[in-house]
């Protein structure tokens, strides 16, 4: 036995050592570990070594098998690719798969989202105490961007996925139980000072004891928890993303929003108050949550490990995470609190009893194309991005960058110019029902309208943000989204004198000049990642969406004059216009050559 170990050893540093000599990666001659990676250096200027996995219970690990099967074969593999790859074909495919699957779950959460919006505009319109609630939502939402759920995801999938790919599993899931626990306690701690502070914080945007400032303080206090729900969420979920598991995480939203719904739908008719109607509301949220978290929990079995109850701080991994974090806090909070200063300016420069909701409710339909497809295609992305960081393979990365970049932009921008075209419909088939009238649907359009010029630009800014993410060095987003947090100070301090509508405009022109720097910069650090291709798709979408505008804006118009606008009426004029126009996006991206529209043939014929 020693012998043959001997002798395949020797097999294998002679291969290497051939592959070397040709430019190519090796993939048995670096001890490298995560203790000594160096994240802060450039990826062009790292030896194409990939790190060697260790063993746990003498099996292979991943990228040792991969390695020992190609000793016996003569097939090459190119300069930078550091493990044999599946054909382009099928890893499209794949991806694609798994996106369809995420964005079709998540699909499903923002529809019923969108159904709870639509209650809820219903119950409580725009105007009055309303706004009160949004902004005691604002606060622990913003809170928990900085401390929890998605920013500690984001920092703790590349560190848990890069363990995974050297075969560290048990420390892997030490470092998750670890970083559960000292969540538990730090945002215990952190909660319980936000409801102690929380009067404060109300009269920070207006709400004191004569402007609904004890509705607001009472709302903020139920909804603070929030923060440390959400934070053993992120770790939960962050598990299953690592292991390319996305269905149960994206099916949890979809278990939030029926509980609300469902809270809504039994408790609001038992009161006339509509104070009470809101304290509901909070609380039907908050259950929501606590389930959202509980739900994947059972797809933790049968991993590799379980959580347990350990805290090691000493750790580097977990260290790791929170040295990872505080940029990462700084990069994903900051655009968070671009929306508390937006609210500022809502509630000191415009109208606190109105401009709040109203930002919120155009906000949600904004949001709606978002979730469905650029945090789809990100959130599967990220731990091929995260893998392809710790393998070194540079070129799978930027090529998977790209990807996602033109995905995005294939997704959102028709979405964006349909919202645009049809801001006054839409707002009025889905908002327009007994407490919100016909007085606030144009300041909602308008809002959204607004919103929509930056839709696709939201979506390459969080593709690039993990981009970064993935190469453990989040400091560059967190740079451009500081500059962003003054510039979209100065902007709405500019625009707001336009009216409501101004607030979200500042914040569609923050997302292009974010995109744009954070694609200078991911150039610099990366080098050409098919840029002039990406360029050269946008530009084919774009006009592609200009037609569906066109149509869309034309069917509509001519439809809502002729058949007026009763509900059955809207429905069909604006069904049409909107199906029609998509219709018309799709045959011009045929007839220009739009390479995404034949990944997504490509994958319905697998599906058939």
């Amino acid at each position: 036995m020693e012998d043959a170990e001997r002798q395949r050893r020797e097999r294998r540093l002679a291969r290497d050592r051939r592959r070397r000599e040709q430019g190519r990666p090796t993939y048995f001659e670096s001890d490298a570990s995560l203790d000594s990676w160096p994240v802060s250096q450039d990826p062009a200027e790292r030896p194409t070594a990939i790190v060697r996995p260790r063993r746990e219970r003498g099996e292979l690990t991943e990228l040792e098998a991969r390695a020992l099967d190609e000793e016996g074969q003569s097939t090459q593999v190119g300069a930078g690719a550091p493990v044999e790859a599946e054909p382009e074909g099928d890893v499209g495919r794949g991806l694609a798969r798994s996106g369809a699957i995420f964005s079709l779950a998540t699909g499903l959460s923002r529809i019923l989202g969108l159904a709870r919006e639509i209650v809820a505009a219903a119950l409580f319109g725009i105007t009055g105490r309303i706004n009160a609630f949004e902004i005691a939502f604002l606060i622990p939402n913003t809170v928990r961007s900085l401390v929890a759920d998605s920013a500690l995801s984001a920092a703790f999938v590349p560190v848990f996925s890069d363990l995974l790919v050297k075969g560290e599993r048990k420390r892997a899931w030490r470092v998750a139980s670890s970083l559960f626990w000292l969540m538990l306690l730090g945002l215990g701690g952190l909660t319980a000072l936000f409801i102690l502070i929380a009067p404060w914080v109300m009269q920070v945007f207006g709400y004191g004891p004569h402007h609904y400032g004890g509705l607001a303080t009472g709302l903020a206090r139920i909804l603070f928890p929030l923060v440390l729900i959400l934070g053993l969420s992120g770790i939960v979920v962050g598990i299953l993303n690592s292991y390319d598991h996305f269905t149960v995480p994206a099916l949890s939203p979809v278990l939030w929003n029926v509980i609300i719904i469902f809270g809504l739908a039994l408790g609001v008719p038992s009161t006339s108050s509509h104070s009470t109607r809101l304290y509901i509301y909070a609380i039907s949220i908050l259950v929501a949550t606590i389930a959202q978290f509980l739900l994947p929990l059972p797809w933790l079995r049968g991993r590799d490990d379980r959580l347990h109850m350990v805290i090691d701080i000493r750790d580097p991994a977990v260290k790791r995470t929170f040295v990872l974090m505080v940029p990462v806090t700084i990069g994903l909070g900051l655009i968070n609190i671009n929306a508390v200063i937006d609210q500022l300016f809502a509630t000191h420069f415009l109208n606190r009893n109105l401009a709040p909701a109203a930002i919120v409710r155009a906000f949600r339909l904004y949001m709606l194309p978002q979730g469905m497809f650029s945090v789809a295609v990100a959130t599967v992305l990220f731990p091929l991005l995260s893998r392809h960081a710790a393998r070194e393979d540079w070129a799978g990365f930027r090529s998977t960058v790209a990807t996602g970049l033109r995905l995005i932009s294939f997704l959102l921008l028709p979405a964006s110019a349909a919202a645009a075209v049809l801001a006054t419909p839409i707002v009025r088939l889905l908002y327009q029902h007994e407490h919100f009238t016909a007085v606030d649907t144009p300041i909602v359009a308008s809002c959204l309208a607004a919103f929509a010029l930056g839709l696709t630009f939201n979506g390459t800014m969080l593709m690039l943000n993990r981009g970064f993410f993935s190469l453990q060095s989040p400091w560059i987003p967190s740079w451009v989204a500081l500059a962003n947090l003054g510039l979209n100070a100065a902007l709405d301090a500019a625009f707001y004198r336009f009216g409501i509508w101004g607030i979200p405009l500042s914040t569609s022109l923050v997302n292009i000049a974010g995109t744009f720097a954070l694609l200078v910069l991911f150039r610099r650090r990366m080098g050409s990642f098919e840029l002039a291709e990406t360029t050269r798709s946008f530009v084919l979408v774009a006009v592609a969406s200009a037609a569906l505008a066109a149509v869309a804006w034309g069917v509509w118009h001519l439809l809502d004059s002729e058949l007026g606008r009763s509900l059955p009426a809207q429905i069909v004029s604006l069904g049409l216009g909107l199906g029609l126009g998509y219709a018309a996006f799709f045959g011009a991206c045929r007839l220009l050559g739009v390479r995404e529209l034949e990944t997504m043939l490509r994958l319905r014929r697998g599906h058939a």
